[in-house]
């Protein structure tokens, strides 16, 4: 499994499940870890909803207020990237996708001390273990 990084922060983790196994695997490792799932969005159905047709795409949202309260501590604004998301989306048959922001991105973003990136990084490893221990590329 393949992972890209990009030039505006996120990751792309390649997915060796269908989008559904994808998408449970991620709550079910949530959970597991006592990560708070704050909503889960899916993006097609919503889009259906007002008549337009999208490939399956489903954003949660998730946190963990003892590892996300010090960055907004230490920048207030870094709140607009917390709770953390993951989208994960089939943007053709059979390839799915899943994004995260970067973790070195959201400190850089908010000028946050680098010692906090030790806040969000198990989030990188966790998706990557999820996924089959794949690495990041850019997206």
């Amino acid at each position: 499994m393949t992972t890209s990084h990009s030039g505006a922060g996120i990751l792309r983790f390649n997915s060796p499940y269908p989008f559904d196994e994808t998408v449970r695997h991620l709550q079910t490792a949530f959970a597991e870890r006592h990560i708070k799932v704050f909503a889960t969005i899916d993006q097609q159905a919503e889009a259906l909803a007002v008549g337009l047709s999208m490939p399956p795409t489903t954003l949660i949202v998730f946190g963990n207020p003892k590892a996300g309260t010090p960055l907004m501590l230490a920048n207030p604004a870094s709140g607009i990237d917390l709770p953390l998301k993951v989208l994960v989306a089939e943007p053709a048959q059979g390839q799915v996708d899943v994004y995260i922001n970067a973790t070195q991105y959201v400190i850089e973003r908010h000028d946050l001390p680098t010692a906090l990136a030790t806040n969000l990084a198990p989030v990188e490893a966790l998706i990557a273990h999820v996924l089959g221990d794949a690495t990041p590329a850019r997206a």
